[in-house]
Protein backbone atom coordinates (compact mmCIF):
# COMPACT_ATOMS: atom_id res chain seq x y z
CA UNK A 1 0.00 0.00 0.00
CA UNK A 2 0.89 3.83 -0.39
CA UNK A 3 0.97 5.55 2.36
CA UNK A 4 0.49 9.18 1.48
CA UNK A 5 -0.08 10.47 5.52
CA UNK A 6 -0.74 13.52 7.14
CA UNK A 7 0.96 13.34 10.62
CA UNK A 8 -0.50 14.83 13.52
CA UNK A 9 1.46 16.28 16.53
CA UNK A 10 3.44 13.81 17.88
CA UNK A 11 2.94 14.29 21.90
CA UNK A 12 4.93 12.63 24.95
CA UNK A 13 7.34 11.06 22.76
CA UNK A 14 10.65 10.08 24.55
CA UNK A 15 13.17 12.54 24.47
CA UNK A 16 15.66 10.58 23.36
CA UNK A 17 14.36 10.08 19.79
CA UNK A 18 12.05 13.25 19.79
CA UNK A 19 14.33 15.32 17.62
CA UNK A 20 14.64 12.09 15.16
CA UNK A 21 10.97 12.24 15.08
CA UNK A 22 10.34 16.02 13.83
CA UNK A 23 12.71 15.49 11.42
CA UNK A 24 11.16 12.17 9.70
CA UNK A 25 8.07 14.15 10.02
CA UNK A 26 9.55 17.37 8.54
CA UNK A 27 11.45 15.46 5.58
CA UNK A 28 8.21 13.20 4.78
CA UNK A 29 4.88 14.72 5.87
CA UNK A 30 4.22 18.55 5.23
CA UNK A 31 0.77 20.03 6.83
CA UNK A 32 -2.53 19.29 4.85
CA UNK A 33 -1.25 17.47 1.88
CA UNK A 34 0.91 14.04 0.92
CA UNK A 35 4.18 16.00 0.28
CA UNK A 36 6.69 13.32 0.47
CA UNK A 37 6.38 11.66 -2.48
CA UNK A 38 5.45 14.48 -4.64
CA UNK A 39 8.36 16.78 -3.83
CA UNK A 40 10.63 13.49 -4.47
CA UNK A 41 8.92 13.60 -7.63
CA UNK A 42 9.25 17.37 -8.26
CA UNK A 43 12.74 17.09 -7.18
CA UNK A 44 13.35 13.82 -9.36
CA UNK A 45 11.49 16.12 -12.40
CA UNK A 46 13.74 19.23 -11.97
CA UNK A 47 16.99 17.25 -12.21
CA UNK A 48 15.82 15.60 -15.34
CA UNK A 49 14.92 19.13 -16.55
CA UNK A 50 18.35 20.39 -15.71
CA UNK A 51 19.98 17.32 -16.85
CA UNK A 52 18.01 18.17 -20.05
CA UNK A 53 18.98 21.78 -20.37
CA UNK A 54 22.71 20.87 -20.45
CA UNK A 55 22.06 18.23 -22.87
CA UNK A 56 20.38 20.96 -25.38
CA UNK A 57 23.43 23.79 -24.07
CA UNK A 58 25.57 21.05 -25.22
CA UNK A 59 23.81 20.54 -28.84
CA UNK A 60 23.67 24.15 -29.37
CA UNK A 61 27.34 24.30 -28.79
CA UNK A 62 27.33 21.77 -31.79
CA UNK A 63 25.23 23.68 -33.46
CA UNK A 64 27.19 27.25 -33.00
CA UNK A 65 29.82 25.08 -34.55
CA UNK A 66 28.41 24.13 -37.27
CA UNK A 67 27.32 27.55 -37.75
CA UNK A 68 30.71 28.42 -37.91
CA UNK A 69 32.06 26.14 -40.24
CA UNK A 70 28.58 26.45 -42.40
CA UNK A 71 29.67 30.43 -42.83
CA UNK A 72 32.85 29.50 -43.96
CA UNK A 73 31.16 27.22 -46.60
CA UNK A 74 29.02 30.21 -47.38
CA UNK A 75 31.98 32.73 -47.99
CA UNK A 76 33.58 30.30 -49.78
CA UNK A 77 30.27 29.96 -51.85
CA UNK A 78 29.67 33.69 -52.15
CA UNK A 79 33.66 34.14 -53.51
CA UNK A 80 32.69 31.49 -56.05
CA UNK A 81 30.14 33.45 -56.71
CA UNK A 82 31.30 36.86 -57.38
CA UNK A 83 34.28 34.62 -59.66
CA UNK A 84 31.70 33.81 -61.96
CA UNK A 85 29.90 37.27 -61.45
CA UNK A 86 33.01 38.75 -62.76
CA UNK A 87 33.48 35.85 -65.13
CA UNK A 88 30.33 36.37 -66.64
CA UNK A 89 30.33 39.77 -66.98
CA UNK A 90 33.60 39.13 -69.00
CA UNK A 91 32.22 36.77 -71.16
CA UNK A 92 28.74 38.62 -72.30
CA UNK A 93 31.91 41.73 -72.93
CA UNK A 94 33.14 38.98 -75.44
CA UNK A 95 29.80 37.75 -76.76
CA UNK A 96 28.69 41.51 -77.70
CA UNK A 97 32.26 41.98 -79.21
CA UNK A 98 31.78 38.98 -81.55
CA UNK A 99 28.48 39.84 -82.09
CA UNK A 100 29.28 43.52 -83.27
CA UNK A 101 32.20 41.78 -85.75
CA UNK A 102 29.72 39.15 -86.63
CA UNK A 103 27.83 41.31 -87.90
CA UNK A 104 30.04 43.48 -90.22
CA UNK A 105 31.20 40.42 -91.33
CA UNK A 106 27.81 39.64 -92.18
CA UNK A 107 27.51 43.32 -94.02
CA UNK A 108 31.27 42.48 -95.97
CA UNK A 109 30.28 39.42 -97.20
CA UNK A 110 26.76 40.53 -98.53
CA UNK A 111 28.75 43.52 -99.76
CA UNK A 112 31.60 41.07 -101.57
CA UNK A 113 28.77 38.38 -103.15
CA UNK A 114 27.37 41.88 -104.44
CA UNK A 115 30.78 42.63 -106.16
CA UNK A 116 31.17 39.26 -107.09
CA UNK A 117 27.68 38.88 -108.57
CA UNK A 118 28.78 42.12 -110.85
CA UNK A 119 31.62 40.86 -111.84
CA UNK A 120 30.76 37.83 -112.91
CA UNK A 121 27.50 39.39 -114.74
CA UNK A 122 30.06 41.86 -116.47
CA UNK A 123 32.71 38.79 -117.17
CA UNK A 124 29.52 36.80 -118.45
CA UNK A 125 29.52 39.75 -121.46
CA UNK A 126 32.86 40.25 -121.96
CA UNK A 127 32.99 36.63 -123.56
CA UNK A 128 29.22 36.77 -125.11
CA UNK A 129 30.87 39.92 -126.91
CA UNK A 130 34.01 37.98 -127.43
CA UNK A 131 32.47 34.99 -129.01
CA UNK A 132 29.53 36.60 -131.33
CA UNK A 133 32.53 39.20 -132.92
CA UNK A 134 35.31 37.85 -134.81
CA UNK A 135 38.31 38.49 -133.02
CA UNK A 136 40.63 40.95 -135.03
CA UNK A 137 44.03 39.87 -136.05
CA UNK A 138 46.90 42.21 -136.40
CA UNK A 139 46.91 41.76 -140.37
CA UNK A 140 43.25 42.70 -140.63
CA UNK A 141 43.98 46.05 -138.32
CA UNK A 142 46.66 47.11 -140.55
CA UNK A 143 45.14 46.37 -143.70
CA UNK A 144 41.44 48.34 -142.40
CA UNK A 145 43.16 51.21 -141.00
CA UNK A 146 43.23 54.37 -143.03
CA UNK A 147 46.78 55.98 -141.87
CA UNK A 148 49.02 55.69 -139.34
CA UNK A 149 46.75 57.82 -136.64
CA UNK A 150 44.05 55.28 -137.58
CA UNK A 151 46.23 51.84 -136.74
CA UNK A 152 47.82 53.01 -133.90
CA UNK A 153 44.02 53.87 -132.29
CA UNK A 154 42.98 50.16 -133.46
CA UNK A 155 45.65 48.66 -131.74
CA UNK A 156 45.17 50.99 -128.32
CA UNK A 157 41.76 49.91 -128.52
CA UNK A 158 43.02 46.30 -128.41
CA UNK A 159 45.54 46.81 -126.21
CA UNK A 160 42.71 48.44 -124.00
CA UNK A 161 39.96 45.84 -124.21
CA UNK A 162 42.53 43.30 -123.43
CA UNK A 163 43.52 44.91 -120.05
CA UNK A 164 39.97 45.96 -119.69
CA UNK A 165 38.93 42.20 -119.91
CA UNK A 166 42.25 40.73 -117.40
CA UNK A 167 41.38 43.32 -114.99
CA UNK A 168 37.65 42.05 -114.96
CA UNK A 169 38.94 38.34 -114.75
CA UNK A 170 41.26 39.58 -111.46
CA UNK A 171 38.72 41.79 -109.90
CA UNK A 172 36.18 38.26 -110.24
CA UNK A 173 39.17 36.04 -108.41
CA UNK A 174 39.64 39.01 -105.65
CA UNK A 175 36.37 38.97 -105.10
CA UNK A 176 35.56 35.63 -104.82
CA UNK A 177 38.61 34.77 -102.40
CA UNK A 178 37.45 37.56 -100.10
CA UNK A 179 33.85 36.64 -99.76
CA UNK A 180 35.33 33.08 -99.60
CA UNK A 181 37.79 34.56 -96.13
CA UNK A 182 34.37 36.67 -94.91
CA UNK A 183 32.64 33.49 -95.33
CA UNK A 184 35.26 31.36 -93.20
CA UNK A 185 35.95 33.92 -90.66
CA UNK A 186 32.15 34.07 -90.64
CA UNK A 187 31.77 30.58 -89.60
CA UNK A 188 34.86 30.88 -86.86
CA UNK A 189 32.86 33.80 -85.28
CA UNK A 190 29.56 31.96 -85.28
CA UNK A 191 31.06 29.03 -83.27
CA UNK A 192 32.54 31.53 -81.01
CA UNK A 193 29.27 33.18 -80.33
CA UNK A 194 27.59 29.76 -79.69
CA UNK A 195 30.93 28.95 -77.48
CA UNK A 196 30.03 31.70 -75.42
CA UNK A 197 26.97 31.35 -75.37
CA UNK A 198 27.24 27.62 -73.90
CA UNK A 199 29.44 28.42 -71.11
CA UNK A 200 27.10 31.53 -70.18
CA UNK A 201 24.45 29.00 -70.22
CA UNK A 202 26.89 26.27 -67.69
CA UNK A 203 28.23 29.43 -65.32
CA UNK A 204 24.66 30.36 -65.09
CA UNK A 205 23.09 27.18 -64.04
CA UNK A 206 26.04 26.63 -61.57
CA UNK A 207 25.59 29.72 -59.73
CA UNK A 208 21.64 28.96 -59.46
CA UNK A 209 23.05 25.49 -58.19
CA UNK A 210 25.00 27.64 -55.87
CA UNK A 211 22.42 29.89 -54.80
CA UNK A 212 19.97 26.73 -53.94
CA UNK A 213 22.59 24.85 -51.56
CA UNK A 214 22.93 27.99 -49.82
CA UNK A 215 19.76 29.06 -49.43
CA UNK A 216 18.81 25.25 -48.51
CA UNK A 217 21.74 25.28 -45.82
CA UNK A 218 20.30 28.64 -44.29
CA UNK A 219 16.96 27.11 -44.05
CA UNK A 220 18.32 24.11 -42.51
CA UNK A 221 20.18 26.01 -39.92
CA UNK A 222 17.44 28.15 -38.68
CA UNK A 223 15.05 25.39 -38.35
CA UNK A 224 17.49 23.65 -36.59
CA UNK A 225 18.70 26.77 -34.29
CA UNK A 226 14.57 27.49 -33.70
CA UNK A 227 14.00 24.12 -32.70
CA UNK A 228 16.88 24.07 -30.25
CA UNK A 229 16.26 27.08 -28.83
CA UNK A 230 12.24 26.18 -28.63
CA UNK A 231 12.87 23.30 -26.67
CA UNK A 232 15.70 24.90 -24.50
CA UNK A 233 12.91 27.93 -23.50
CA UNK A 234 9.96 25.08 -22.47
CA UNK A 235 12.93 23.19 -20.62
CA UNK A 236 13.84 26.21 -18.57
CA UNK A 237 10.10 27.09 -18.20
CA UNK A 238 9.12 23.74 -17.20
CA UNK A 239 12.25 23.87 -14.41
CA UNK A 240 10.87 27.02 -13.26
CA UNK A 241 7.37 25.90 -12.69
CA UNK A 242 9.14 23.30 -10.60
CA UNK A 243 10.68 25.48 -8.34
CA UNK A 244 8.20 27.39 -7.81
CA UNK A 245 6.21 23.74 -6.39
CA UNK A 246 9.15 22.72 -4.52
CA UNK A 247 9.44 25.96 -2.82
CA UNK A 248 5.87 25.86 -1.92
CA UNK A 249 6.07 22.22 -0.95
CA UNK A 250 9.18 23.28 0.97
CA UNK A 251 7.25 26.32 2.71
CA UNK A 252 4.28 24.31 3.55
CA UNK A 253 6.74 21.77 5.47
CA UNK A 254 8.63 24.68 7.38
CA UNK A 255 4.65 25.95 8.59
CA UNK A 256 4.67 22.00 9.61
CA UNK A 257 7.42 22.11 11.61
CA UNK A 258 6.65 25.25 13.38
CA UNK A 259 3.15 24.04 13.92
CA UNK A 260 5.31 20.72 15.23
CA UNK A 261 6.95 22.48 17.68
CA UNK A 262 4.38 25.03 19.12
CA UNK A 263 2.05 22.01 19.63
CA UNK A 264 5.18 20.21 21.64
CA UNK A 265 6.18 22.98 23.64
CA UNK A 266 2.19 23.75 24.58
CA UNK A 267 0.90 20.58 25.14
CA UNK A 268 -0.07 19.78 28.77
CA UNK A 269 2.05 17.40 31.08
CA UNK A 270 -1.10 14.81 31.29
CA UNK A 271 -0.35 13.39 27.50
CA UNK A 272 -4.23 13.09 27.00
CA UNK A 273 -5.18 14.08 22.99
CA UNK A 274 -8.16 13.18 21.40
CA UNK A 275 -6.10 10.25 19.73
CA UNK A 276 -5.65 8.05 22.53
CA UNK A 277 -2.08 8.40 24.30
CA UNK A 278 1.10 7.71 22.92
CA UNK A 279 2.72 4.18 22.95
CA UNK A 280 6.60 4.06 23.79
CA UNK A 281 8.75 1.61 22.10
CA UNK A 282 7.42 -0.92 25.11
CA UNK A 283 3.80 -0.73 23.27
CA UNK A 284 4.02 -4.76 22.01
CA UNK A 285 4.40 -3.54 18.20
CA UNK A 286 3.60 -5.84 15.83
CA UNK A 287 6.35 -4.31 13.45
CA UNK A 288 9.65 -2.74 14.40
CA UNK A 289 8.62 0.65 16.53
CA UNK A 290 10.81 2.89 14.29
CA UNK A 291 8.17 2.41 11.91
CA UNK A 292 5.44 2.65 14.22
CA UNK A 293 7.21 6.66 15.67
CA UNK A 294 7.83 7.59 12.03
CA UNK A 295 3.92 6.39 10.84
CA UNK A 296 1.81 7.70 13.55
CA UNK A 297 4.01 8.22 16.67
CA UNK A 298 2.77 5.63 18.61
CA UNK A 299 -1.01 6.78 18.23
CA UNK A 300 -3.87 5.48 17.55
CA UNK A 301 -4.58 8.52 14.60
CA UNK A 302 -7.98 8.88 12.85
CA UNK A 303 -7.76 8.95 9.38
CA UNK A 304 -5.18 11.45 7.45
CA UNK A 305 -5.92 12.66 3.24
CA UNK A 306 -4.79 9.23 2.27
CA UNK A 307 -7.50 7.33 4.24
CA UNK A 308 -4.83 5.64 6.54
CA UNK A 309 -5.26 5.68 10.38
CA UNK A 310 -4.61 4.03 13.29
CA UNK A 311 -1.40 3.21 14.77
CA UNK A 312 -0.16 1.55 11.98
CA UNK A 313 -1.86 3.89 9.47
CA UNK A 314 -3.12 1.34 7.27
CA UNK A 315 -5.58 2.36 4.28
CA UNK A 316 -9.07 0.41 4.55
CA UNK A 317 -9.17 -1.32 1.66
CA UNK A 318 -5.69 -2.89 3.51
CA UNK A 319 -7.63 -3.20 6.69
CA UNK A 320 -10.27 -5.05 5.43
CA UNK A 321 -8.51 -7.37 2.62
CA UNK A 322 -6.14 -8.45 5.48
CA UNK A 323 -9.15 -9.31 7.94
CA UNK A 324 -9.97 -6.16 9.72
CA UNK A 325 -12.71 -5.19 11.03
CA UNK A 326 -15.00 -1.97 10.55
CA UNK A 327 -14.48 0.43 8.13
CA UNK A 328 -10.84 1.60 9.13
CA UNK A 329 -8.32 0.78 11.53
CA UNK A 330 -8.29 3.54 13.86
CA UNK A 331 -12.00 2.22 15.06
CA UNK A 332 -10.64 -0.96 16.13
CA UNK A 333 -8.65 -2.44 19.25
CA UNK A 334 -5.38 -2.35 19.46
CA UNK A 335 -4.65 -6.08 19.63
CA UNK A 336 -7.19 -6.19 16.74
CA UNK A 337 -4.29 -3.53 14.93
CA UNK A 338 -1.63 -5.23 16.16
CA UNK A 339 -2.70 -8.40 14.31
CA UNK A 340 -4.01 -7.31 11.03
CA UNK A 341 -0.51 -5.41 10.95
CA UNK A 342 1.74 -8.79 11.57
CA UNK A 343 -0.23 -10.30 8.59
CA UNK A 344 0.82 -7.63 6.53
CA UNK A 345 4.58 -7.30 7.84
CA UNK A 346 4.95 -10.92 7.26
CA UNK A 347 8.26 -11.99 9.00
CA UNK A 348 9.49 -8.25 7.51
CA UNK A 349 8.33 -9.28 3.88
CA UNK A 350 5.88 -6.83 3.96
CA UNK A 351 7.96 -3.80 5.13
CA UNK A 352 7.78 -2.31 1.42
CA UNK A 353 4.03 -1.60 2.34
CA UNK A 354 5.18 1.36 4.75
CA UNK A 355 7.35 4.29 3.48
CA UNK A 356 8.42 5.07 6.82
CA UNK A 357 10.19 1.58 6.77
CA UNK A 358 12.87 3.10 3.91
CA UNK A 359 13.06 6.20 5.25
CA UNK A 360 14.72 4.79 8.52
CA UNK A 361 16.92 1.96 7.26
CA UNK A 362 14.72 -0.82 7.17
CA UNK A 363 13.87 -3.23 3.91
Amino acid sequence: MSFLRRTATGRRAAKAVAGVAVLVLLAVLPAGSSADPSLGQLNSQLANQHARQQHLQSSLGGLTRLVSSLSSQISLVQGRESAVNSQLANDRLALAAAQTALRRERQLLALLRARLARARVLLSKQLISAYESDQPDLVSVVLESHGFNDLLERVSFLKDAEHQQQGIITTTRLAKARADSAAKRMATLEARDRKITSDEAVRAHALAGMQSLLASKQGALKQAQAIQQASLDASRQRGQQLQSSIARIEAQQQAAAQAQQSSSSGSSGSGSSSAGPALGPSGGWAIPYPIVLCESGGQNLPPNSAGASGYYQIIPSTWTGFGGTGPAAYLASKAEQDAVAARIWNGGAGASDWVCAGIVGIH
